[in-house]
């Protein structure tokens, strides 16, 4: 590519998605780059492009007729109705010229810019810093980049990123600039942050035990909370398979906790409250609530899942699984029902309902019907939120739903 200002354009053209992650220096203490290669000075009456090419005038001249000199029409071509604001100074702090997107972080048109004065639209201590960097990179003949601060249309400050560099105009070297908007990325970023520490605040010190858990169950990282539910380290519960944590009896709990977290990961619901019977190390077991909401919006399968644990039952040995009719036979027993309305209500005889007490008092250790009764909710068996009582599992064809 022949020509210089060209050239140093797109060698000096910020990587917006790469760059913004660093630490910007402020202006007049930008990283320094290789000197920026210059051609041969133009002729102040504009010769013709070796290549052929018509002159197009620039925003001052178009109206005019006036030709614009080659030592950067390439570069007012390439950026003039880009995203990414522009111009381009004399030494004396004057605009020749700049693109819409530029004379938009003043709120003003590019004609207006044109022919004035950096004094003109900055405060003075910014117009001085800005004559300072001009002069520094016309001193060096090198690139800077640095940060811009700018007062916004609102009344808020605003910042961009980019690049200033030399540019050859008429026999003389004059200041070209382009820099690209990163008021709304860096809002976005503090906001993202603050939720991160709000985030990881909630996690550690609010006593929750909550995870989250990658797509294939995997615990990425977990609160103190989590960790001592379970009688284990939190090095060693993060990265532990979560199923691992749960009881492994198969059952309707477990049935239901895979179907409704297939449905989370495939997007089909965003948020699932649901029970399951968790194990610790000690293989002590519980009955918890789980609360499962996954992250993000962008990809078509959810990667990540915050699993929050709630209500959580008293820590128990395993016992036998009730069948449904004994289940319902507690959920009666907690209404306050006799045992002749249980029979009626079940439509068992008397030996019989009999039996399913007998054997329930074994299951349970428990002697009398208010012990069967708080050992029920005390296991995590009938829910401890719901009246008429109710199984916690909701599962069984005889539970009340």
């Amino acid at each position: 590519m022949g020509d210089p200002s060209l050239r140093a354009l797109l060698e000096n053209l910020p990587a917006f998605s790469r760059e913004v992650d660093e630490t910007w220096q402020a202006a007049g203490e930008g990283d320094v780059h290789g000197p920026l290669p210059t051609g041969e000075p133009d002729d102040a009456d504009g010769p013709a492009d070796p290549r052929g090419a018509q002159r197009v005038p620039d925003q001052r001249q178009r109206g005019a007729g006036i030709a614009v000199p080659r030592g950067y029409s390439a570069f007012a071509d390439l950026v003039d109705l880009a995203p990414a604001a522009a111009f381009i100074r004399d030494r004396e702090g004057r605009y020749l010229w700049a693109n819409h997107a530029y004379a938009h972080l003043y709120g003003t048109v590019p004609q207006q810019l044109v022919g004035r004065y950096i004094e003109d639209f900055d405060a003075p201590a910014d117009a001085d810093r800005f004559r300072a960097l001009d002069q520094q990179i016309l001193t060096r003949g090198t690139p800077v980049r640095h940060t811009l601060r700018y007062l916004r249309q609102d009344g808020t400050t605003g910042r961009a990123v980019g690049h200033r560099f030399p540019v050859r105009e008429q026999s003389r070297t004059c200041i070209a600039g382009i820099y690209v908007d990163i008021t709304d990325h860096l809002r976005a970023t503090e906001q993202r942050q603050e939720a991160e520490e709000n985030l990881s605040a909630l996690r550690d010190h609010s006593g929750l035990p909550c995870a989250l858990l990658s797509a294939n169950g995997r615990v990425i990282e977990a609160s103190v909370a989590a960790a001592e539910l379970f009688h284990l380290g939190l090095t060693d519960l993060v990265g532990r398979r979560a199923h691992t944590l749960l009881a492994p009896e198969p059952g309707p709990d477990l049935d239901r906790l895979h179907r409704r977290w297939n449905s989370l990961i495939a997007r089909r619901t965003r948020r699932v409250e649901t029970t399951a019977v968790l194990v610790d190390t000690q293989g002590l077991q519980r009955r918890a609530e789980l609360h499962l909401t996954t992250i993000g919006h962008s990809a078509s399968r959810a990667r990540h899942v915050w699993a929050v644990i709630t209500h959580q039952s008293l820590a128990h040995e395993a016992h036998p699984p009730l069948t449904a009719a004994q289940i319902r036979i507690l959920s009666l027993l907690a209404q306050g029902s006799s045992n002749s309305d249980i029979a009626a209500s079940l439509k068992l005889s008397r030996q019989t309902l009999d039996y399913h007490l007998s054997r329930l008092r074994h299951l349970l250790g428990a002697a009398t019907r208010p012990a069967l009764v708080a050992r029920a909710y005390v296991l995590g068996i009938l829910a401890p939120h719901a009246w008429p009582p109710r199984s916690a599992t909701a599962a069984h064809p005889l539970s009340t739903a």
